[in-house]
């Protein structure tokens, strides 16, 4: 990442959920690097919380598939900074799973992380954001998978797509105070995304992606600098799509597959 960035959230606070590792650290060190005061926020106390240009972000353990423990949190960064300005919920995540098989509790729980994690939390923050001069922003991280499932992902694709309805429901209740928008995130290289694809399965899925290559961290946390500013204070209830262009239809690969010589 960059030492500087182009937009200055100093004097406002920002609260990252799952925000310890991976696209959620990158988020994070993104708004510290702008200025922004941080709180991150998971279910396991990481080794250092992220830090950029010197500054660290504060960190509280949080399961927020507990509506309480989501209201929770959300106090503690209004209390901590004395104001609440952006929320991105961006934790998530499943591993696959045989939908004809997999149990009820694995799929409570990943409809819980998903879908009902994001509610709890952005319910929250709006009563802190509505009070406030300026109003704030929610920005919701979702998933390519939510538009195109892929087979194992029933549970995960189906409420990443109700995360991207909550989205167009919030924005819609919430104005003009509190602006929703929802980040469409391709495949993102990060330590999951190597452990899921390896070295040679990140080249094999950046061979059908547009911009060939797979997303980097600071391509969606700079998407989320800019939901969160003042350029996009016309935009609620948007789906931004951050996927290098999706994907190269099978359709198209096949046809003009290299003629074997």
């Amino acid at each position: 990442m960059g030492e500087s960035w182009a937009m200055d959230f100093t004097g406002q606070a920002v609260l990252v959920t799952g925000g310890t590792r991976g696209l959620g650290a990158a988020i994070a060190r993104a708004f510290l690097a702008s200025g922004a005061d941080v709180l991150v926020c998971g279910r396991g106390t990481p080794a250092a919380p992220p830090s950029a240009g010197g500054r660290e972000a504060a960190f509280r353990v949080a399961d927020l598939r507990d509506p309480v423990a989501a209201a929770d949190v959300v106090t503690a960064a209004a209390e901590r900074f004395g104001r609440l300005d952006v929320l991105v919920n961006n934790a998530g995540g499943s591993p696959d799973a045989d939908a004809a098989t997999v149990s009820p509790r694995f799929v409570e729980k990943v409809v819980a992380l998903n879908l009902l994690a994001p509610f709890y939390t952005a319910q929250a923050a709006n009563l802190v954001m509505r009070e406030q001069p300026g109003g704030g922003s929610v920005i919701n991280i979702g998933s390519v998978s939510a538009h195109t499932p892929q087979p194992g992902t029933a549970a995960y694709s189906a409420a990443k797509a109700g995360l991207l309805g909550l989205t167009r429901a919030l924005a819609l209740e919430w104005a003009p105070r509190v602006r929703v928008n929802h980040i469409t995130a391709g495949p993102v290289r990060t330590e999951m995304a190597a452990a899921r694809y390896g070295d040679a399965g990140g080249g094999a899925v950046a061979g059908v992606v547009p911009m060939g290559r797979l997303a980097e961290p600071d391509d969606v946390a700079r998407a989320c600098l800019w939901l969160a500013c003042d350029l996009s204070s016309y935009i609620t209830g948007t789906d931004l799509a951050v996927h290098g262009g999706g994907e190269i239809p099978a359709r198209y690969a096949v046809g003009h597959r290299p003629t074997p010589s």
